[in-house]
């Protein structure tokens, strides 16, 4: 990670503390539980982006770059990079405040990917984004 990138890029679409439960056997957060953040958080934004239903369909790229401690304040960004005529591609940031740590005082991106969302009806059928 290049220190020169000290701002997420998007919104602040999802907050959360990482907690003991959420550990894997090295006392680390577990990986699947920052990608299910991230997912939640690129759903919240693709929900309101495709006005309505929508499915994961892809993960593209993703890299952890460091560890999340538990106690850490776990922050997902989200931006749209890609808007087709059923899908939409964002780019998700995780960055961590880490308030409880002593010698890193300032927050640090932890992990990035390319979500992938197709946008569904009732039936969970394809179906077209209304584009603004």
């Amino acid at each position: 990670m290049s220190e020169q990138n000290l701002e997420p890029a998007g919104a602040l679409l999802l907050r959360t503390m990482a907690m003991p439960a959420d550990t894997n056997p090295n006392g680390d957060i577990f990986g699947g539980w920052i990608m299910s953040q991230m997912d939640i958080a690129g759903g919240i934004l693709a929900k309101e982006l495709a006005q309505g239903r929508v499915a994961t369909i892809a993960v593209e790229s993703m890299k952890f770059i460091s560890p999340v401690k538990v106690g850490d304040v776990v922050c997902c960004y989200g931006e749209l990079k890609h808007m087709g005529n059923t899908s939409l591609a964002l780019q998700l940031e995780v960055w961590v405040n880490p308030v409880l740590r002593h010698g890193r005082p300032k927050r640090f991106k932890v992990t990035e990917a390319r979500f992938t969302y197709v946008a569904i009806d009732d039936q969970g059928s394809k179906r077209a984004i209304q584009k603004p």
